[in-house]
């Protein structure tokens, strides 16, 4: 693609030739956190017992893909924030420590993120072949591309630097453009995000952001907020010239409805789900209150009613001050 350099990476079934350890681990995260926890001890193990069965991929790398990260990171070394607390390894920069992953939230999962760019995204690649471009919450990529760095919260094979969205390891105005797809949703914090994410960005640089409105709850491993297209632009018009959000085509309204169909048939059991099924869109589009006696409505599992509900409702209780609170005050004269 123009002057860009990349690498495809691919899945195909594993076999006894072509099998290799980072690349079955790569393909199969819930084996890769097995080893980690120490409940198996290695991929090959797992595909000696598991996986050959159960014809489990492997990801087959089709080139370099180390030398292209570390002419990457060399690139990136003026960029850093070496101040802030991080390791190398694996040819990676890890900047995930600890305190961060706990002041965010951050829990380890198995679930892989991943999506294609579209065209627009791959023509902001091209237009910056000479420059920089962030990837803020790539997930795991089928194509590693020279010029855009890859951060995330996930060691993937494609990932370059680890930490998070809330605290950006790089220096002010670092990046030709920042590219945040579906992302926002699942932070915690998408406020200093967003600040984060204007903060590196160059004077003049684009920013392309993806973020859901009618979505179902999908958690990696979080799922914090939707937004709308005011909610979206609210998060960068203080430090961004924004234009007004647009539907583009991985945005439809017919994802959400097939997602929401989809996933409230697979949370019902056999017959009511045929119940469902059977179901005309003229009929569901009445007034929900005859529905609720409904099997399809009635026997609705907790999950999916967690997935796809209206919305929630919130309860709590403000704790009383402690007595060691409340002597404080008495010996500062607060009461």
């Amino acid at each position: 693609m123009g002057d860009v350099a990349s690498i495809a990476i691919r899945s195909v079934p594993a076999d006894d030739a072509s099998f290799d350890e980072g690349g079955y681990l790569s393909a199969n995260p819930d084996v890769a956190m097995a080893v980690r926890a120490g409940k198996i001890s290695s991929g090959r193990a797992h595909f000696e017992k598991f996986g050959r069965a159960e014809r489990r991929e492997i990801r087959i790398v089709d080139g370099d893909l180390s030398a292209m990260r570390a002419a990457k990171l060399a690139r990136l070394a003026p960029l850093l924030r070496l101040d802030m607390p991080h390791v190398a390894r694996d040819g990676k920069l890890d900047f995930l420590t600890r305190e961060l992953a706990a002041s965010t939230a951050i829990s380890d999962v198995d679930a892989v993120s991943g999506h294609g760019y579209d065209a627009e995204v791959l023509a902001l690649i091209e237009a910056n072949a000479d420059g920089v471009l962030l990837d803020c919450g790539a997930g795991r990529r089928d194509i590693y591309y020279s010029n855009v760095v890859n951060f995330e919260i996930v060691d993937y094979d494609t990932t370059d630097v680890l930490g998070v969205g809330e605290a950006l390891p790089f220096k002010d105005n670092s990046f030709d453009a920042v590219i945040s797809i579906a992302v926002l949703e699942h932070v915690r914090d998408p406020f200093q995000c967003a600040r984060e994410i204007s903060r590196v960005l160059k004077p003049g640089g684009k920013l392309f952001c993806a973020m859901p409105f009618l979505q179902p709850v999908h958690g990696y491993p979080h799922h914090y907020f939707n937004a709308t297209p005011q909610g979206l632009k609210r998060l960068f018009e203080d430090d961004l010239q924004t234009e007004q959000p647009v539907v583009t085509a991985a945005f439809h309204p017919i994802w959400a409805l097939s997602w929401i169909l989809n996933s409230w048939s697979r949370g019902l059991d056999k017959s009511a789900r045929a119940k469902f099924e059977a179901t005309t869109v003229a009929e569901l589009m009445r007034h929900p209150l005859p529905h609720m006696h409904e099997s399809y409505v009635a026997n609705l599992s907790a999950e999916a009613q967690g997935e796809l509900a209206c919305g929630s409702v919130l309860r709590a209780t403000k704790p009383g001050r402690s007595v060691l609170a409340r002597a404080r005050d008495l010996i500062a004269g607060r009461g």
